[in-house]
């Protein structure tokens, strides 16, 4: 099911779970900060803040208000932010017709279809914004996000070698995968 941002917000179930799903805002920064913290560390990886600042939490939500990061979140029937997916734009000349996207689904509610329907959205919104490839990284063990973005569509493009540390000093390979915004989305 495709939505549009006038048809937000809008509750659907999953597995007997009611999952209500609206825009992005600004005004989500204590849910976002409290949600990604929640996350397993290896979760995180691939974000381009640390979650554990507080400025760069107060950076993200400023970009959101600007409109550089276009997102969906999901929340559950207590209005907790179980679930999001945005993409990152910029205004660079040379990339501007880019985006990273970045998903995450509460341990909870992964496998019930919550960040399939996430992506939906931001896919949607991406094509509405004029971008015409994302693209995603990750760290090369997350497997269970390379398998999710493979079934969406994308592919890999690059292994960056020994490029993430993890907090115990080691290193791990970084995997970028990417989607042509032109092709139908693979969902």
């Amino acid at each position: 099911m495709i939505l549009t941002t006038s048809t937000f917000p809008v509750t659907m179930e999953f597995r007997g779970q009611p999952v209500t799903f609206r825009r992005m805002c600004a005004e989500d920064k204590e849910a976002f900060r409290s949600f990604v913290r929640s996350l397993p560390a290896k979760d995180n990886y691939y974000l381009l803040l640390d979650v554990r600042n507080d400025q760069a939490i107060d950076r993200w939500a400023q970009e959101v208000a600007s409109g550089l990061t276009l997102g969906v979140i999901a929340l559950d029937a207590d209005g907790r932010m179980i679930g999001y997916c945005s993409v990152d734009t910029n205004e660079l000349p040379w990339t501007r017709h880019t985006g990273e996207i970045r998903m995450s689904v509460a341990l909870k509610y992964r496998g019930f279809g919550i960040g399939r329907a996430l992506a939906n959205e931001v896919f949607s919104m991406a094509r509405a914004h004029g971008l015409e490839k994302i693209w995603s990284r990750m760290a090369a063990g997350q497997m269970a996000s390379q398998n999710v973005f493979e079934s969406l569509g994308f592919r890999a493009e690059a292994v960056m070698s020994d490029f993430v540390k993890n907090e115990d000093g080691l290193t791990e390979d970084l995997v970028m995968m990417s989607y042509d915004a032109g092709k139908p989305w693979g969902l």
